[in-house]
């Protein structure tokens, strides 16, 4: 039997036999157990094979698509990944696995949130209502995750014709994000009750976390191993080069991935820009590192949301006074606040849009300092909203300034 077990095609037949079951109704159960009685494991890459194989003799995608998840729960801890190469830091495998490890950690805390829904009591429904919903937004942000795999990975895999596999992944990420949608849906409404929340919990909520849980286990013990195999190095910088267009998920890299091979390419290009030279306006110009230098040094946090509501740009400077991440570039801004606030937020964006209004000013007291929050709507020279700009500004020192200083004097700005 071993001389089979380290046959490929042996192997490749045998758990072809094994899916073809699955999709003749045999019980996952039995058919996991011919799977360790006879193969014991299977290399990553000839998991693929055999999809890809599948799909290319007749078995429909959507077949696949529907058995997709027995297939991984039947393969789950029997794939052999020993031949998987080493995976660079800052490299976009990488980054992809440092924002699966985020994602787990909020759908384990959304798990034990919803187990503990019994336990909730009636006057404090709402505040748990409210906890819940946050998580299932940071749970959102996985669409940028997946966008990368579908816009900037799958074109690769295609060009070496593995293009069932990306299909059938591709309908698994709309099915996850439609679930994690209506899961959002239900709890931003009103009259929301625990029962109503306690009947969905089956039907809804515990099938969209398993189904990230599932889509995490497919990406890191066939995809990302089988990828790091057929894409060059050459398809990857261009991958890393084009990620911050897409965003990252709930996490923000450490580490640049800079491969020597391509230190010459990239010259004294500012990492995050695809084009060199400067950036020319009606009133003058400047290159890319004194646009960077001018809008991190202005004494004001200013955040970019587009006219789609995708949180586009941020500055730098080095005091901020709301932290920031690059994990919420291209993420919805409604995503991006509690959920107590979200209606403020969609009423402000509403009223831009609409031109009714262009500004919203706010201001709050936070740690002792007196904090200004304005929100200006961006329109173009024919009037066309642009997207709104949010600045924020400490104007505790500003607010005690008195008399006059026309004399040179270096530090803080203080006349008291």
């Amino acid at each position: 039997m071993s001389e089979l077990i380290n046959n490929s095609k042996y192997r490749k037949e045998r758990l072809k036999e094994l899916i073809l079951k699955l999709h003749e109704g045999e019980s996952p159960e039995k058919v996991r157990e011919e799977l360790i009685e006879t193969l014991q494991s299977i290399p990553y890459g000839e998991v693929v094979e055999v999809e890809q194989e599948l799909i290319s003799e007749g078995l429909p995608e959507s077949e696949v698509l529907r058995l997709c998840d027995i297939h991984g729960e039947v393969l789950e801890g029997h794939v052999d990944q020993s031949g998987a190469k080493e995976i660079p830091a800052g490299h976009p495998v990488d980054v992809f696995i440092h924002e699966n490890k985020e994602i787990k950690k909020i759908v384990e805390k959304a798990d034990n949130l919803l187990h503990s829904l019994d336990k909730v009591p009636r006057d404090n429904f709402r505040n748990f209502v409210l906890v819940l919903q946050t998580s299932f937004n940071e749970l959102m942000d996985i669409d940028k995750h997946y966008q990368r795999k579908e816009y900037l990975v799958f074109p690769y895999l295609e060009k070496n014709e593995i293009t069932g596999p990306p299909k059938v992944m591709w309908g698994k990420h709309d099915e996850i994000r439609d679930q994690l949608k209506g899961c959002i849906a239900l709890l931003r409404e009103e009259d929301l009750s625990k029962q109503d929340l306690s009947d969905a919990l089956e039907l809804l909520y515990f099938p969209a976390l398993k189904a990230l849980s599932d889509m995490i286990q497919k990406e890191e013990e066939i995809l990302f191993p089988m990828c790091m195999d057929v894409l060059t190095a050459e398809d990857w910088w261009n991958i890393h080069r084009q990620t911050l267009e897409f965003g990252f998920t709930l996490y923000d890299p450490e580490v640049e991935w800079n491969p020597e091979e391509f230190q010459d390419v990239s010259g004294t290009e500012e990492p995050g820009y695809i084009s060199k030279g400067s950036v020319s306006l009606p009133s003058g110009s400047f290159t890319v590192a004194e646009l960077k230098a001018i809008l991190n040094t202005a004494p004001v946090d200013m955040t970019f949301v587009d006219k789609n509501d995708k949180v586009k740009f941020f500055t730098q400077g080095k005091h901020r006074i709301f932290p920031r991440s690059r994990s919420i570039i291209n993420r919805d801004v409604r995503l991006c606040h509690p959920p107590g606030s979200v209606d403020i937020v969609e009423k402000i964006i509403e009223d831009f849009r609409s031109g009714k209004e262009s500004h919203a000013p706010f201001w709050i007291q936070m740690k002792g300092k007196f904090i200004l929050i304005e929100y200006y709507a961006l329109r173009d020279d024919h009037g066309e909203y642009l997207g709104t700009l949010e600045v924020s500004q400490d104007l505790t020192n500003a607010r005690e300034l008195q008399g006059e200083r026309r004399i040179l004097s270096y530090g803080e700005s203080n006349t008291k």
